[in-house]
């Protein structure tokens, strides 16, 4: 299964915020859209990544300014990003070795979705299950 799969299941629909917003704005898409990150993008180009963890330490450190502070002073810059050919093993190889929640995936140097370890998870539960189904099916079969 790649990438790609998840993506057709779950939609294209990735929520942005720009770089010089404020983190208050970050924590209100955050809860109403019931997702755990944002992809920053400045025009067209995706910039870095904000997540729950990132404004958790932002105010552990200093919660009366999470109004004032941009995103771009707290998001991750070094971004670590998927293609939708990518098998879905390694990108669970690669969101727990970078210790990363959210993947954004890219293609032809644009932005094309995002999956979350949940998304993962999902999709290789589903697929073991109906591995196991089959393989239930041709034991039955074969002693029935």
């Amino acid at each position: 299964m790649q990438i790609a799969d998840i993506l057709r299941t779950k939609g294209d629909t990735v929520e942005i915020i720009a770089p010089d917003r404020p983190v208050s704005a970050a924590v209100a898409l955050l809860v109403q859209h019931r997702i755990g990150a944002l992809v920053v993008q400045a025009g067209d180009e995706v910039v870095g990544i904000i997540s729950e963890r990132d404004i958790l330490r932002l105010a552990d450190k200093d919660a009366a300014r999470l109004a004032e502070i941009p995103v771009s002073r707290v998001m991750t810059r070094e971004l670590v990003v998927g293609v939708p050919d990518d098998d879905i093993m390694y990108v669970m190889e690669i969101l727990t070795k970078n210790r990363i929640r959210h993947l954004p995936i890219v293609a032809g140097g644009r932005l094309v979705g995002i999956v979350s370890i949940g998304d993962v998870v999902n999709a290789v539960r589903s697929g073991l299950e109906a591995e196991n189904r089959y393989l239930r099916e041709y034991v039955q079969g074969v002693f029935a």
